[in-house]
């Protein structure tokens, strides 16, 4: 009998890290992380941290600290930290019934009630949603919505949809390319047609000298007319855009923005898509963006504070007018061909349910309304007047510091990305969490609606000691 060769190092067991039993060694060695510079990582140069725990609007890592969590996870803990009534809730439905799918007409109690509540609370035409589990595949699913519709209605040409330049919309082939970052285009052969891109309402970047908020909304409107006109109406099948900016830098619309884009849709028979992942179920002060700035979408993208990411969920929120297309469509050519396996999974309806319960019942899109008004007006007490800042902005609890070389000019920083990452890190040490946005050098803050006056006096407090810290070091 031939002995066994002795193993070669390709066939060798995988040895475990130096220190097997460190959670941190582990992390480093097995884990992939979004948005992160893999290389620094892995090689134990960029800071990992490791959360066990949370309440209301602090987490607390592995070596006990303790933080107050203005950014609410990624803008989506709207409820706070621990909340027993969705965990309850989660299980209770585990219990009963953990998974079915949705094809074919299948349904649940939780998918029902949520989807009635959704439509209900969204108003303005709304007739149905569909369900899936993140912003980005909710944005996919618009796509193929919107293609399918002007495929049924013999319109094979109408598919070029329009974002704007940084904006944000999804990691995915196509809303990655809807997403006008180069950061998420870089080395991923992205944009894709026929995804389009015009200008940023961003007045403070954009607006000329001596041009009024208002005149900068209808040059604005202007741009994507001539697009529009460039490319051939007949082209071109939708708009979508953020009623507040979120990732591409907390960017509030100017005044008359969204009337001006509009009507110029409507008069080239454009669906206009209303990405609400951030600002819907009160992160604005209004239940959705759209409501507060007299938005009248086709279609609706939700997620985030749907199930305050107690639970993965998103969804669309589709219009009467998108809804009657659907419906002609499946006469013509039989069941619609999208699904998700888990699409309008129960457990993540109960979640949502228990979720809304709580905004509903606490009035969170009224705190976010009054507290965020507070938070916006100590934000600019402490920082108009401050050299290191060009502009302060925000809406309900959305708000962003802008940070400039030269306050009279508007001059970046060169080079641009440092200045904010150092004051997110100098915010850290205060025990605040804020988000260093990846456009510029851009502070963003989005606490949990949860927040009271007094921890946006916190908030306010430790940032402006952060941004004195790196002021001084610059």
């Amino acid at each position: 009998m031939t002995a066994t060769p002795p193993a070669t190092p390709a066939q060798a067991p995988a040895q475990a890290p130096a220190q097997a039993n460190d959670l941190e060694a582990l992390d480093r060695a097995h884990v992939f992380h979004p948005s992160t510079h893999l290389a620094q990582f892995a090689r134990g140069e960029a800071p990992s941290r490791i959360v066990t725990g949370g309440e209301g609007v602090h987490i607390v890592d592995r070596d006990g600290r303790r933080s107050l969590d203005g950014f609410a996870g990624l803008y989506c803990v709207n409820v706070g930290y621990g909340r027993t009534e969705i965990a309850e809730a989660i299980a209770a439905q585990a219990h009963r019934l953990a998974y079915y799918h949705a094809y074919v007409g299948h349904s649940s109690e939780p998918v029902i009630t949520l989807s009635e509540r959704i439509v209900r609370k969204a108003g303005m035409g709304m007739q149905r949603v569909y369900y899936g589990l993140s912003g980005s595949d909710a944005n996919e699913t618009n796509i193929k919505l919107v293609w399918y519709v002007n495929n049924v209605l013999r319109r094979p040409e109408k598919k070029k949809i329009i974002s704007r330049q940084r904006g944000y919309h999804g990691s995915g082939v196509m809303t990655g390319s809807l997403t006008g970052l180069d950061a998420f285009h870089k080395a991923f052969d992205l944009p894709k047609a026929p995804i389009l891109h015009t200008t940023c309402p961003h007045y403070y970047r954009g607006g000329a000298e001596g041009e009024t908020e208002a005149e900068f909304a209808r040059r604005c409107a202007d741009d994507l007319e001539k697009l529009i006109l460039d490319e051939g109406p007949e082209t071109v099948a939708a708009f979508i855009g953020e009623p507040v900016m979120g990732t591409g830098g907390i960017i509030t619309p100017p005044a008359g923005y969204w009337d001006e884009i509009q009507k110029v849709l409507a008069r080239y028979d454009v669906l206009l898509i209303a990405d609400e992942v951030v600002t819907a179920f009160g992160r604005t002060g209004a239940y959705f963006g759209s409501h507060l700035y007299g938005i009248r979408p086709d279609l609706i993208t939700i997620a985030k504070g749907l199930t305050s990411a107690y639970l993965p969920l998103s969804g669309v929120i589709v219009g009467e007018k998108v809804w009657q297309v659907l419906e002609q469509g499946t006469d013509d050519l039989g069941p619609i061909g999208h699904g998700w396996t888990y699409s309008a999974h129960p457990l993540c309806a109960a979640a949502a349910n228990a979720n809304l319960d709580i905004v509903d019942g606490e009035d969170l899109a009224g705190n976010a309304r009054d507290v965020g008004a507070h938070f916006l007006a100590g934000l600019h007490a402490a920082f108009d007047d401050h050299p290191l800042v060009g502009e302060v902005r925000g809406v309900g609890l959305l708000a962003a510091l802008e940070f400039v070389a030269d306050k009279a000019t508007k001059q970046r920083f060169d080079p641009v990305g440092k200045v904010g990452p150092a004051v997110a890190a100098a915010c850290l040490e205060e025990g605040l969490i804020a988000r260093a946005m990846p456009h510029g050098d851009i502070l963003g803050f989005a606490p949990p609606l949860v927040l009271t006056r007094d921890q946006a006096d916190q908030v306010v407090a430790m940032t402006r000691r952060a941004v004195d810290k790196v002021h001084r070091a610059l």
